[in-house]
């Protein structure tokens, strides 16, 4: 980012007031994540305000880091920030946007629009990839997309650049015209239109025309044959139509799926728009990258993270890679591991020019076959390089398990469902997530960072170990233990966890243990039972319960809760009512006799949905947060997070007549190819699925199980199914969902998820 605005222009553009001045430079840079500062010199920081964050809230921890420039929406004091600049705006993400496109209209270069309900980045990507050589371009970093992130991509505009490539999205209605008025794009991508955020609009041709207003004032628009545009809409957006079968003039492309035929397709289509020759075009499509869209970040050998962005080393995209390494390094040591090809040679003083602000602890550069020899530890390892340089290589060397059946966890998913669900709640409502059995089988060491890093106001484990870990990991959000044991008690106190407390035995003994350790005004968590018949105090026994805590000031109730039996229940409401009932009088009864407010929550996941009318001031989210309910209208607002996947071993011919796996329980009554997958019940993949009531999906073909599924693998039929060895393999996924492979083993996702053994290694994806 290479600004240049006094803040003089700033208040005019935003419409702000000068709360407080210091006399300084121009603003050069904009940030708003007060994790990602690395240089606070002539950089103005915006308190924008999120679904769980408000940025007002890190003005201080900006502040510390040297930031001296402000944009604020709420009353601040000078004294908050002695010697700072501070601007007051009406909104601050608005204001954000004004000066985007304030900046925008500088240039006079062609700006590109491209949405499309799927495959924006990558035929960005592919668009930058045919024409870079040939012109200089800005594009959207990874995955910026949003009202913010449109705005940021805007601000990277600078006068060296001939044409640039925005991404536009939108996921409710009256978003992409905003988006348009910043953007006022010249050119226009249409990728493809579905039914993500349907839900969000009228009608299907409601959410297409929304769409279509981010191409009202292009020259040319390109869609894509499967987007049916009437000729008014065509019209509209000046539109040109373009399908797969602009490829047969060209050589094959690396990639033969649909998908990536569709997007090639297109890129194709808009490089031939600026003049690049059939002959230059074929020569692009020989290295037409893979593109990992989205960061993997795993579990490494010797106690690192791996963070492995090995598709690219461009300038841009480096740069996003080291702000993300920090932002999720809190207080470990950060290794940035670079691979060199030819080209990145020639570059390598720009590239340490590049990386030396954020002050890794190691920079190790690897060229040709080079290895890491040095021993790393501990650490949050970066490796960035081009697929030419091999790192791909470099990062399986510090993978933790070679298991080829793996777990991939979406974060993106994961925060849009947190939006989803905060969109059925009050502005203050609290939110306590639930991270216990390993956070479901995803994981609960990078899963408890992600949702600390989103705001969340409690974290809840199932026993004090869960929660001991957590704070060895540096975790600091308020946690909840929710089955508190007397042997743990001494571990909660140490570690500040909070006790859910269900017995007057235990209440008893966790007092002679605050009595012991000093403490005092202990924040403990009140269980109720109120018809789940499990742990919890009776109802009757609510003023025993007042007696106790007016005579002991170890103890201070933070929350009081109680768990709902039927809140999925769409025929009945009666018994749930009831449990509310009763729990607002045991409430009422508490606050008469206490001199202070707490916390009170009955909801989890599916209640926030089927009974936000009372969802008090806190509610637990669990499993929701993965993309799964049993409610309708959720269902189709929530994105599944978790694909498991594998791939084929082997594949082979059983002859007629010939059995498969123990006991033959499967004879081949004609010849039979088969596929084996190293996955079995040894990781989750239940035996009761054997013989044709399990399935996966090869190639986005059903395939059945055959035979008995073994302790580490399974058989399925790929007859006639053009299946190959190292074929990637769907056990739960977009094709064959949680839900419906949770049906087939006769369970519950709940079940299936942490079911799923820790010896099938996790992948956490990010954009």
């Amino acid at each position: 980012m290479k600004l240049d605005y006094t803040y003089t222009e700033i208040c005019e553009i935003t419409k702000g007031e000068l709360l407080a001045f210091q006399n300084g430079t121009n603003i050069t840079s904009i940030v708003f994540d007060s994790r990602k500062i690395i240089s606070a010199e002539n950089v103005l920081f915006f308190a924008l305000n999120g679904d769980f964050r408000n940025g007002h809230s890190f003005l201080q921890d900006a502040h510390q880091k040297g930031i001296r420039h402000f944009v604020v929406s709420e009353n601040i004091s000078k004294t908050l920030l002695p010697d700072s600049t501070i601007i007051q705006v009406e909104n601050t993400l608005i204001a954000l946007q004004q000066i985007a496109s304030h900046h925008r209209q500088k240039f006079t270069y062609p700006i590109v629009a491209i949405t499309g309900s799927v495959g924006k980045t990558m035929v960005k990507e592919w668009i930058y990839h045919f024409l870079a050589s040939k012109f200089r371009i800005i594009r959207s970093p990874k995955s910026f997309n949003s009202q913010l992130g449109v705005a940021l991509s805007l601000l990277e505009l600078h006068e060296q650049a001939d044409i640039a490539l925005i991404e536009m999205g939108i996921s409710k209605s009256d978003e992409m015209n905003r988006l348009e008025k910043i953007v006022s794009p010249d050119l226009g991508v249409f990728t493809a239109f579905g039914s993500a955020h349907q839900s969000n609009f009228l009608s299907h041709q409601v959410h297409l025309n929304e769409k279509l207003i981010a191409f009202k004032n292009c020259a040319k628009t390109i869609y894509h044959a499967s987007i049916i545009l009437t000729p008014t809409q065509l019209e509209f957006c000046n539109g040109k139509m373009i399908d797969e079968t602009i490829l047969e003039n060209y050589i094959k492309i690396p990639f033969q799926d649909k998908i990536s035929k569709h997007n090639v397709s297109l890129a194709i289509a808009f490089a031939k728009e600026f003049g690049l020759t059939d002959e230059e075009i074929n020569q692009k499509i020989k290295t037409l990258p893979h593109l990992a869209m989205r960061m993997e970040v795993f579990e490494g050998i010797n106690g690192n993270t791996i963070i492995n962005d090995t598709y690219n080393l461009d300038i841009d995209a480096l740069t996003y890679s080291l702000e993300y390494q920090l932002s999720i390094s809190e207080k470990q040591n950060r290794v940035v591991i670079i691979g060199l090809d030819e080209e990145a040679q020639l570059r390598k003083n720009e590239i340490e020019n590049l990386i030396s602000p954020f002050k890794p602890e190691k920079t190790i550069y690897i060229c040709g076959n080079d290895s890491v020899i040095a021993q790393i530890e501990n650490s949050i390892i970066l490796i960035k390089g081009s697929r030419k340089s091999n790192m791909q290589k470099i990062a399986s060397q510090f993978r933790l398990k070679k298991h080829k059946t793996y777990l991939e966890i979406d974060l993106n998913a994961i925060r849009s469902n947190l939006a989803v669900f905060k969109s059925y709640l009050n502005p203050d409502t609290k939110i306590l997530a639930m991270v216990k059995a390993s956070s479901y089988g995803s994981g609960v060491e990078r899963m408890a960072a992600f949702l600390e890093k989103q705001g969340v106001n409690y974290l809840g484990v199932a026993y004090a170990d869960e929660g001991v870990e957590l704070r060895k990991l540096g975790i600091t959000t308020p946690i909840l233990v929710m089955n508190a044991e007397e042997e743990g008690f001494e571990d909660c106190i140490q570690f500040n966890l909070e006790p859910a407390i269900y017995s007057f035995k235990q209440l008893d003994e966790f007092i002679k243990e605050l009595i012991a350790s000093g403490k005092s005004a202990y924040p403990i968590h009140l269980k109720i039972d109120t018809g789940m018949r499990r742990l919890g105090f009776e109802i009757y026994e609510t003023e025993q319960i007042i007696e106790i805590l007016q005579a002991q000031p170890e103890i201070r109730v933070e929350s009081v809760y109680t768990h709902l039996a039927e809140t999925d229940n769409f025929e009945s409401r009666e018994f749930t009512l009831k449990q509310i009932e009763q729990f607002n009088n045991v409430c009422e009864k508490l606050e008469s006799h206490l001199m202070y407010k707490f916390n009170k929550h009955t909801l989890n996941s599916e209640g926030i949905a089927n009974y936000s009318d009372y969802q008090l001031n806190m509610v637990r989210l669990g499993i929701g947060m993965y993309g799964y309910s049993s409610n309708p209208e959720l269902k189709t607002k929530l994105q599944a997070s978790i694909f498991w996947k594998s791939v084929v071993s082997q594949v082979k011919i059983v002859q007629k007549n010939e059995s498969v796996g123990y006991n033959r329980t499967f004879k081949a009554e004609e010849h039979t190819q088969i596929a084996i997958i190293p996955v079995g019940y040894a990781d989750g993949f239940k035996r009761c699925l054997s013989n044709g009531i399990g399935s996966v999906f090869i190639q986005n073909q059903p395939c059945k199980v055959l035979g008995r599924v073994c302790m580490d693998m399974l058989m399925v039929d790929v007859t006639n199914k053009n299946v190959s060895e190292g074929d990637e393999v769907e056990i739960i996924g977009l094709t064959k969902t949680m839900e419906e492979f949770a049906n087939q083993s006769n369970t519950i996702p709940y079940e299936v998820m942490t079911s799923i053994s820790k010896r099938v290694h996790r992948v956490y994806l990010e954009n």
